[in-house]
């Protein structure tokens, strides 16, 4: 969430006017928080202002008691003073909500190394890693490869629930489960995450805490008759663990690979990626966070990207890496990393992970904060997170990547001891 003392500082107002222009969002609607913001604090202003005369009248008042003369003057003025004061202190009250809800749908004022744009085209590719897969043959889409080898059954799936999902069966379910295992075993044993496997609901205060409400409200499945929702990503209740708390300086970073199912609307997506795994409304995600000390944040935030990048490269997957652009990127991340894998069948990159860096914006809304090791006032930690990876897509990129003329599937060499097997065949 914004600070709205920064925005009383004109400079930063500058900035972040800039920031909203970037994003191609128009600054106009926040004359409006500016407004309510001054009527706040005129309304808290004035209201001091009386109490500090109540208190000078009330010692006027005690020292003419005490001398038996009459205040009944001031007593009276006093009454009228006491429901002046009730009345800017519900004006201050309601303009401070109304402020609120005007700050929590604000967007973060993204990093100065954001490029401007209004989509995808204006995004960055900074590298690519692997040259993209090519075969001698028709390259298949996943799906055409998982029902002939009889380990994806979409039609099942649909008879039992509906439309975008999937039944993974035999070696595609036990792929599935490698992925998941190799890829908590690599961030865990080897990059030094701390394993994590989070409740699948949350309730709507974590959901404002990571910024997902009320924007992307539609994007959640709500639970009839429960305060709780099915979270889109293990970033909403990982994020939360440390809601409301003090941390210590020295114990930062803190750093979760967390595991867990997935669940969302797609809502606005109709009509796209509407056949596979891509876009389904339950999959598997493999989400690195982290809570770290503010002058740390960019230098974690390129760590993460590269963990992530680990597993693509382990995998030997072809992938490439972009910078979004302001337009692009969540309206609560600063800055954001997207990796794209090379998908043969579609001969086209493809997002499997997003990294972000969120600077203050979710801590402010959760209230985490970290005590300086000598000593001051708390400061708000600054969270990063990115797909490490997002499993359903990681094993659609192993299944066209490594397709034979004959429809098996290779297994990757990092996986062969997960698998047990070294290729899928046609049963």
């Amino acid at each position: 969430m914004i600070y709205i003392k920064n925005l009383e500082n004109e400079e930063y107002l500058s900035a972040y006017k800039a920031s909203l222009e970037k994003r191609n969002v128009d600054p106009g609607n926040l004359h409006i928080v500016l407004e309510k913001n001054v009527a706040r604090r005129k309304a808290l202003t004035e209201m001091e202002q009386k109490k500090a005369y109540q208190n000078k009248v009330s010692e006027v008042i005690g020292q003419k008691k005490r001398n038996k003369e009459d205040a009944s003057q001031e007593l009276s003025e006093m009454q009228a003073v006491s429901q002046e004061i009730k009345a800017l202190e519900k004006h201050a009250k309601d303009a401070e909500a109304e402020l609120q809800e005007l700050l929590i749908v604000l967007p973060n004022k993204a990093h100065d190394s954001v490029p401007a744009g209004k989509d995808e085209a204006a995004n960055v590719v900074l590298k690519t890693v692997g040259e993209p897969k090519t075969f001698s043959f028709s390259a298949k889409t996943h799906d055409e490869l998982g029902q002939s080898l009889k380990i994806l059954d979409f039609d099942r799936a649909g008879k039992v629930t509906g439309a975008r999902f999937t039944f993974l069966l035999g070696t595609g379910a036990r792929l599935e489960r490698a992925l998941i295992n190799f890829m908590m075993d690599t961030h865990a044993q080897k990059h030094g995450y701390r394993e994590a496997i989070p409740p699948y609901m949350v309730n709507a205060q974590a959901m404002y805490g990571t910024g997902n409400f009320p924007k992307f409200k539609e994007d959640v499945f709500a639970l009839e008759n429960t305060p709780y929702y099915l979270i889109p990503t293990a970033e909403v209740p990982v994020t939360n663990y440390y809601n409301g708390e003090i941390l210590n300086e020295e114990d930062l970073p803190q750093k979760f690979a967390a595991f867990s199912a997935c669940f969302r609307s797609e809502a606005g997506s109709y009509g796209k990626d509407t056949k596979g795994l891509i876009r389904q409304h339950q999959f598997h995600k493999v989400e690195l966070m982290c809570f770290v000390h503010p002058d740390k944040s960019y230098e974690e935030h390129e760590k993460l990207t590269n963990h992530a990048e680990e597993i693509l490269k382990q995998l030997e997957l072809p992938y490439r890496r972009s910078l979004l652009c302001a337009g692009d990127m969540s309206p609560n991340a600063a800055k954001c990393f997207d990796l794209e894998v090379w998908l043969p069948g579609q001969s086209a990159y493809r997002e499997i992970s997003s990294c972000s860096n969120f600077e203050d914006y979710q801590a402010r809304r959760a209230e985490i904060r970290f005590r300086p090791t000598g000593g001051g006032k708390p400061q708000y930690v600054h969270t990063l997170n990115g797909s490490g990876l997002a499993v359903g897509r990681t094993l659609v990129a192993v299944l066209e990547n490594y397709q034979q003329e004959d429809g098996s599937i290779k297994i990757p060499k990092a996986l062969q001891s997960y698998m047990g097997v070294s290729e899928i065949r046609p049963s």
